[in-house]
C-alpha cells in the first residue's frame, strides 16, 4: 500500500513540473531579423478565478456532540487553470487554493456554537472533448485537506482535527452560447474522492493521549464507503471584455465514519467569481499573428 502510494506521488510530481511553464515551446522558430523566438503554433493563457461563496452549512460531528447543527457558511477560492503543454488541444491541468468557515448550532435549541474552518490544496487533470458547442471533460485530481471543528462549551474535547490526502475522478460539461451578445459558457464540474488516506482518533479520544504517544489507527485508508465526499459546481461565465463574471450554486456533501465516529456536513452556497486570462512571455519571445490560442476553457 505504501509503495502504491508512493509511485502515485513520484507520478503526479513529475508531471506537475512538466507542465509548469506557462509558455508553449512546440512549433517554435528563431527570427533572425529580430534576434528571437516567434511562438509560430500556438499560445495557451492561464485562467485565473478568485471566488467567494456564501451559503448554509450542516454538520453531524459526533466525536463532539450527537446533535446536528447549521448555520451560516463561507468560502475563498483561487483556480488556476491551463492547457497543458504536451498536448494542449486535449489535455488541461488545473491547480486551486480554497478556505471553508462555518458557524453553526445545535439543532433545535440552539444554544451551543460548533465552529468549523478548513483549507483544502488541489491538483486536477484531465482529458478535452469538443463536440460542436459542447466541451466535455474527464480525468482526476489529488487533494490535500486540513482543518478543525470547534465546541467552546465541551469540556474534555472541544476539538476535532481533520486531515486527508485524497485521488479521486473529476468530470465536467460546458456548454458554449451567447448572452445579450456577450460569449456565455455553462458549466457543471463535479469530483468524487476515490482512494487515499485521513486523520481518525479512536471513539472519545483525547488529544492530549495522542501527544503522549497513542498514534495507533490514526491514519485510515479511504474508500468512498468510509470516506465518501462530492462537490458538485454548476455556474455561468459572461465575458465582458477582457474579465470574466461567474456566478454558480455549489453542492459539496461528505460522510467520514471511523471507530465509531460519524461526521457529515452537508454545504449549498452561492458562488460569486471574476476572472480573467493572461499570457505570460518573456522579452525574448513575440507572439506570431498567426499563432493560435487555446483556452483551457473557453
Amino acid at each position: 500500500m505504501t509503495g502504491f502510494f508512493v509511485a502515485v506521488l513520484t507520478v503526479l510530481c513529475t508531471t506537475f513540473a512538466a507542465v509548469a511553464e506557462d509558455r508553449i515551446r512546440v512549433g517554435s522558430t528563431y527570427d533572425a531579423d529580430t534576434n528571437s523566438v516567434r511562438l509560430d503554433t500556438l499560445l495557451r493563457p492561464v485562467l485565473s478565478v478568485y471566488s467567494i461563496e456564501a451559503g448554509t452549512a450542516h454538520i453531524a460531528q459526533t466525536y463532539l456532540s450527537p446533535l446536528h447543527n447549521s448555520g451560516a457558511a463561507i468560502a475563498l477560492g483561487y483556480d488556476r487553470s491551463q492547457a497543458m503543454a504536451f498536448d494542449p488541444s486535449r489535455w488541461v491541468m488545473s491547480l486551486g487554493f480554497r478556505l471553508d468557515g462555518a458557524r453553526t448550532f445545535n439543532e433545535p435549541a440552539r444554544n451551543k456554537v460548533l465552529w468549523d474552518m478548513s483549507l483544502r490544496a488541489s491538483w486536477s487533470m484531465m482529458r478535452r472533448w469538443n463536440v460542436g458547442a459542447w466541451s466535455f471533460f474527464a480525468g482526476g485530481h489529488t487533494a490535500l485537506d486540513a482543518g478543525a471543528q470547534y465546541v467552546p462549551a465541551n469540556g474534555n474535547n472541544p476539538v476535532a482535527a481533520k486531515a486527508s490526502w485524497t485521488i479521486g475522478a473529476s468530470a465536467a460539461a460546458a456548454y458554449h452560447t451567447a448572452l445579450a451578445r456577450k460569449p456565455l459558457t455553462l458549466r457543471y464540474l463535479a469530483e468524487m474522492p476515490l482512494t487515499g488516506v485521513f486523520f481518525a482518533p479512536e471513539y472519545g479520544e483525547l488529544y492530549y493521549e495522542i501527544y503522549l504517544g497513542n498514534h495507533r489507527g490514526l491514519v485510515r485508508g479511504a474508500w468512498p464507503g468510509n470516506f465518501f465526499r462530492y462537490s458538485g459546481l454548476l455556474s455561468a461565465d459572461v465575458r465582458l471584455g477582457s474579465t470574466i463574471l461567474r456566478l454558480g450554486y455549489r453542492l459539496n456533501i461528505s460522510s467520514v465514519k471511523a471507530s465509531d465516529i460519524v461526521c457529515n456536513n452537508v454545504g449549498h452556497m452561492a458562488v460569486l467569481a471574476i476572472a480573467s486570462e493572461w499570457i505570460s512571455l518573456s522579452p525574448t519571445r513575440r507572439p506570431s499573428p498567426q499563432a493560435r490560442i487555446i483556452s483551457s476553457l473557453y
